[in-house]
This record gives C-alpha cells, structure tokens and sequence, in this order.
C-alpha cells in the first residue's frame, strides 16, 4: 500500500512539475524540454521528493519508443530507401569521425587507459533522439531536409548502439566470452528478428486491424496500437537491439496502411505523456554531488564536446550537399550526449574498463550536455533568418461547415477565398499558424485554427458536409499528407490542390486529384503577357501567345503524366509540340447549384 501511495505521488509531483515548467519557459522562449528539465531538477535533486530518478528514466524511455513509432509512420519503405545514402554514409562518417576527435580528448582528460577513452569517446559521439526530435517538432521541421538529415544520423546511431556494446565487451576482457561465433549468431539472430517484423507488418497486421475495426469497440483499437508499439521494441530489446530501433520498423511496416493516421491519433497522447515524463526523468537523475565535485572538469568538458561535434557534424554536412543555414540548425540540434550514452556507460563500468565514478562522471556530462541543447538551438538562430514559429491556439470549431473547406491560408488561398467570398458561397478556412488567423481576423476574415494533417480536425470543420476540399498550404509535403488523410478517411471527397512546381502536379494527377494549379502559374502567363503589350505587341496578340503557351504547358503535362516522367523544375518548355489544344476532361459539376467555370490550367 505504501508503494503504491508512493508511486502516486511521485506521478502528481512530476505531473506538477511539467505543468508548470514547461509554459513557463515557452513562454519565456525557452521550449518546453528545457522547461521538464528544469522541473525535474526541481522536484529531484534539490527538493528530493523523488529519489529514484534512474528508475523513472527507464519507465520513461517508452516516451522515445513512442517518438520513433510515430516517425516510422511518416517514412513509407520507398521514402526510408531514399534515405539511405544519408543514413549509411553521413550517419556512419559522423559517427566514427566524432568518436576519433573525442576519444584523444578523453584521453587526455584523464578518464583512464585508452580502452576506457575509446568507450568514452564513442559514448559521448552519439546524441539524444528524445532531445532532437522534440525540437523539431516543436518546431515543425521533422519532415524538412534539414530534419530529415538529423534523423538520418540519429537512426544510425540506433543502429551503431549494438556494435558499439560489443566493443565494450571485447575491451572489458570478455573477448573469450563474446567469440566472432557469438557474434555472428547474435547477428543473425537480430537480422532473422528484423526481417520477421517486416513480414509481419506486409502480411499480418493490415488483417489483424482491418478485424479489429470491423468490431467497432475504440478502446480495442488502443490497446492492439500499444500492444503493437511495445510488442515490436521488446522483441528487438531482446536480440540486442535498441528498443527505440523495434518501435521505428514498426513504424515503417505500417506506413503504407490505411490505418496509419488512426494509429497515430492513438499513440499521440501516450508519446506526449511518455516523452515528458522522460525529460524530466533526465533532471531527476542529475546526480549534484558528482556536478559539485567535478564542477571545473564538467565546465571545460561540456562546451569541448559539443563544440567538436558541432565542427564535425557542419564540416560533414556542407560537405554532403547541406547549405550553410540547414549545416548549422544540425549542427546545433545533435551537439549532446545521448541517452544510449548511460547505457553503454553503465555496461562499461560492470565490466571493469573504467570505474563507477568515471561512469557517474560521464552520466552528468551527458546530462549537462542535453540541458544545453535548447539554449544552443536557440542561439544558433541568431546565425539565420528563422522561419514563422508556430503558436498554439485553441481549437474552436463552432459555425463550421461550407460548401467549400479550405485548408491553408497563405497568399494563394487568400486570393482564392476571396473570390469565392465574394461570390456569396460560404468557405470554411482552417489554418496552422496563429499568427495568420490574426492578420486575417483584421481584415474580417473568420479562419479556424486547427491543423489539417489531423482527421478528427477535418471532421470538426466540416469536411463531410464540404462539396469541394480546397488544399492551399505552402509545403508541399504538408499538402501530400492533407491530401493522403482525406484520400483515406473521406475518399468521395473532391479535392482540389494548389500545387509547388511541376514535378508536383504531376504527382497530384497521379493520386487522383480532381484539380490542381501551379502557384506560379498564371501569374507568371500574365506576367509575360503584359510584358508583350509594354514592347508593342498588340492585346489580342499577346492574349493568343499566352493562351497558346498554356495550351501547350497542359498538353505536355498530359503526355508525361502518360510517360511517368517526373520533371523538377517548374518551367516552361520550348520543346515543339501540336499545336492542337488538348485540355483535360471536362470537371462534372459536383451540385446543380454549384457552377465552376474558368479555363482548364495546368
């Protein structure tokens, strides 16, 4: 009874602690992860109502099982290939370059012998998966290149996790134990486990929730999600795997599913909860004593670890292709030591390479290193010009529900909207960023907040009572995931789509979009237009040109839409086509009342 009184109350002075902190130093401009820690240390080491930090830490690390589920999700197989060139060659470069700059140092700091260094070093090389994916959430640049990099040498990191453990146990004098046999055989073990998991995921799980939704119970559905996201990391805990690494194929193997947002909506709350709870673990295990007594060393060693993996991971990334600004945002985003650092800091002082006080010492470094990773994000941005951040609104959707449901609200739909306003229809306006709805709130128009990408938000604005989804957001792959959630969740939908460039049309025509229109499209057809009167050709004239062109510019997107040929750069041809016009299939009206007239466009 006692435990369970205790337990309770840890749980209330942690849930405490995160409230308060964590808008606290948002507000202040600080992020929310700092605002756990800070919390953590708090409630932990300095008014100790909560002693067993390591234990909370453990529990909390489902928090990034959950994280990596959900990015799973996001990284369809055909998108994870893509990626591999980043994964297997960035992540590796970085990985062994920082362990070769740091292991010396190590070395030098007095940390021991060089098998003790060498652990150290590598240790240290990999950085928090927790701590960066958060920013960039927070920050909504997980599916950005610059995001995707990041993640790229984190999943590697994953990966390198298992190696790395077996060097511990070579150097820590169990070379006899851990024979090339033994490890082949774990090897293939882990490998025969993976390749389970992904038959799994392509032949078994789609079956298994198609039954489970058939029966229409919810919270049946939670409980297989959890199963399935705890399930997966266990399973590779125990073939020497990360758990983190189990949750992430997971992830991927459903990717493809038509439940793929349902169960994101289903482990959104538990990762929340999780990931909190696993940052304010991190402040729980501080330990001061060893900060105190180390205070000099853990000055000078925390700003050399992450000055020397910033160096390294910039030089790597503008040396792969990054630009300076993308170079430097991962350079400040994995600058920390790692969670998969106690791990392998623990292991080596069970097996004799360095002593329980090094590994303390390390611990703390580590700590210390991710308490800082907020503030060097934060002041890396003085280095480049910051895009839009987003803040929170609350979510009101009382009076929604159109004949049009528009979602975005940038430039394009503005002007779109306003020709429909002004029509007499009723349009339904969602938008993601706070500071857009104020702007547009001036001007009288009446705009929701609520994120599109969400389908209970969808729902909430009106989506089944819409004739026409209008998708006018600015990223384009925010406007492929708007789209892939209607496609799945409401696919009598019809949609129409501002596209990015020409390569993206393409690939909207190929989902079955009913219209699509390049942004620059028409403008830059009038552009030249007007330029042709200024130099003295005639109106007529300059008016046939450009409806030539765009007759020409449709035909050809119909040729490679038949050819499958993705074209990158949004541009006009001067290719010599027919000069016969051939535009797209007439649009059905969608209600005798509504009439859409208008050229058709490319």
């Amino acid at each position: 009874m006692a435990a369970t009184q205790s337990l309770f109350t840890e749980t209330v002075w942690m849930l405490g602690a995160a409230t308060i902190a964590a808008p606290l130093f948002k507000r202040l401009g600080l992020g929310t992860v700092l605002g756990y820690l800070a919390g953590g240390v708090v409630i932990g080491p300095l008014l100790q109502r909560i002693s067993n930090g390591e234990e909370v830490l453990h529990v909390a690390e489902l928090g990034i099982v959950f994280l990596l589920f959900m990015i799973g999700l996001e990284l369809k197989p055909a998108r994870l290939w893509t990626m591999r060139k980043d994964i297997f060659g960035l992540g590796l470069a970085q990985v062994l370059l920082t362990g070769a700059a740091l292991v010396p140092l190590a070395k030098l700091g007095g940390i021991g012998d060089w098998p003790a260094a060498v652990i150290a070093g590598f240790g240290l090389a990999l950085s928090s998966t927790a701590f960066a994916m958060q920013i960039l959430d927070d920050n909504g640049d997980v599916n950005t290149r610059y995001g995707q990099r990041s993640f790229s040498m984190l999943l590697f990191q994953d990966i390198a996790i298992v190696p790395l453990l077996v060097l511990v146990s070579i150097l820590g004098g169990g070379a006899e134990e851990a024979s090339t046999r033994d490890i082949m055989m774990s090897a293939g073990i882990a490998a025969g486990v993976v390749a389970l998991m992904i038959a799994a995921g392509r032949y078994v799980l789609t079956p298994v929730f198609q039954v489970i939704a058939a029966t229409g119970a919810r919270e049946v559905m939670i409980v297989a999600a959890l199963f399935l996201v705890i399930g997966a990391a266990m399973l590779m805990q125990m073939v020497g795997l990360s758990m983190a690494m189990g949750a992430f194929l997971a992830g991927v193997m459903l990717a493809e599913s038509s439940y793929r947002h349902e169960l994101e909506a289903d482990i959104e709350p538990f990762r929340g909860v999780f990931l909190s709870i696993f940052f304010i673990a991190v402040g729980l295990s501080l330990e001061l004593k060893v900060v105190y007594e180390n205070i000099l060393l853990i000055i000078i060693a925390v700003p050399v670890l992450i000055i020397v993996k910033a160096a390294v991971i910039y030089g790597l990334c503008r040396l792969t292709g990054s630009p300076h600004e993308d170079a430097v945002r991962i350079a400040a985003l994995l600058p920390q030591g790692g969670e998969f650092g106690f791990v392998m800091f623990s292991t080596a002082a069970a097996a004799g390479i360095f002593s329980n006080a090094t590994a303390s010492l390390l611990i703390a470094i580590v700590t210390m290193s991710m308490v800082a990773t907020p503030l060097c994000v934060k002041l890396s941005e003085r280095l480049y010009a910051r895009r839009d951040t987003h803040e929170e609104l609350d979510e009101d959707f009382e009076g929604a529900g159109a004949d049009v449901l528009m979602i975005g609200f940038s430039r394009f739909g503005q002007i779109a909207a306003q020709i429909l306003l002004a029509s007499g229809r009723e349009v339904t306006i969602i938008d993601f960023s706070a500071d857009r709805i104020r702007q547009a709130s001036a001007f009288g128009f009446h705009i929701y907040f609520g994120d599109g990408t969400r389908k209970d938000v969808l729902i909430a604005a009106g989506i089944e009572k819409a004739k026409i989804v209008a998708v006018c957001t600015q990223r384009r792959e925010i406007t492929d995931r708007v789209i892939d959630v209607v496609q799945e969740n409401f696919p009598r939908a019809h949609i129409y789509a501002r596209s990015y460039d020409r390569g993206h049309t393409l690939s909207l025509r190929q989902r079955g979009v009913e219209y699509e229109l390049r942004e620059t499209l028409e403008s830059g057809l009038v552009f030249g237009r007007e330029t042709l009167v200024a130099l003295g050709t005639s109106e007529d004239e300059a008016i046939a040109i450009t409806d030539d062109i765009r007759k020409r510019d449709a035909k050809r997107l119909e040729i490679q839409a038949v050819e499958g040929i993705m074209a990158g750069a949004d541009m006009l041809h001067t290719r010599p086509v027919s000069p016969e016009p051939l535009m797209r299939p007439k649009r059905k009206h969608l209600d005798p009342t509504v009439k859409i007239t208008g050229k058709d466009m490319a």
